[in-house]
Parts: C-alpha cells; structure tokens; sequence
C-alpha cells in the first residue's frame, strides 16, 4: 500500500506518542520535503518508517499553494504522481481539494479508528484526550461522540 502523509496526522501521533501505529497500518509511510521541514520544526526527528519523496511536478505544487499550504500542496501532487492507495490530512480545505482530485484519503480520526478495529489500540477515547491536551488537536463535540460511538465506546 502506498501512503503519503501531510503533517498533521503524523505530528499529531508523534506528540501522543503513538506514531508507531501509522508503521503498524501501512508498512512504510511517504512525505514531500515541505512536509519533513514542519515536522522536524516541531520535532527531533522524524520516524524510521517514513521516507522523504519529492514531488516531480512543480508547477502543479505552486498551483495548489495558492490555495493550501506548502506541505498540503506538495502531499497532494505527490499522491497523485505516485498513484498513491491513501493520502493522510486532517485540514479540511486540502482534504476538500483532494477528494475533488479522486485521492482516497484519512485524517487521524479514520487512522485511529483504523487501529483500534485492527486490535493497536485498546480505547479511543484517552488517545482523543491525549491529543486534545498533548497536541492541541480541535474536535468538535459532536464528531468526537460520532468516532467514539463508531469505536464502540459509547
């Protein structure tokens, strides 16, 4: 399975420390450079499993960052370039302009649930704690009973 990840989703798991699980899922995960420059901003270093992949179409990646980030632009137009399974991003404008692209993705929710149904995780809901006090992480009510209910938690 070839799985390119944004920042967050990563980020997000390294602060809780709960990375291991994205190497569990999928094997080896693949990042654009723009993506290794913001984790290593927040980080030491980044996990084992991941490996730095450019994206080859430039032009496109400027395109996109007139309307995202870096990062997001560069994780966009190397999913598509590679013809990647599974594209991890959590902010909703890329997320948004990735499913209009056809990219199959997630964002750390669907990862989460993903490894508890896969027997990683015990319960979701100290991990959410975790990441709303860890890693400042914003889920609404509403949509953190719908993912604990999904885990059957509630």
């Amino acid at each position: 399975m070839i799985v390119i990840a944004d920042t967050s989703v990563i980020s997000n798991l390294i602060t809780v420390g709960l990375e291991s699980i994205l190497n569990e899922l999928y094997g080896e995960v693949m990042i654009p450079p723009e993506v290794e420059r913001e984790l290593l901003d927040w980080h030491a270093s980044i996990p084992h499993f991941v490996a730095v992949v450019a994206p080859s179409d430039q032009d496109a990646v400027m395109l996109l960052e007139e309307e995202l980030d870096s990062g997001e632009a560069e994780a966009i137009i190397l999913a598509i370039e590679i013809h990647a399974d599974l594209l991890l991003i959590d902010e909703l404008k890329g997320r948004a302009l990735a499913e209009r692209m056809g990219l199959k993705l997630t964002g750390i929710l669907g990862v989460l649930l993903q490894a508890k149904s896969a027997g990683l995780l015990d319960r979701l809901e100290p991990v959410l704690n975790d990441l709303t006090q860890m890693a400042n992480f914003r889920v609404s009510a509403k949509l953190r009973g719908a993912i604990l209910k999904s885990a059957g938690e509630l």
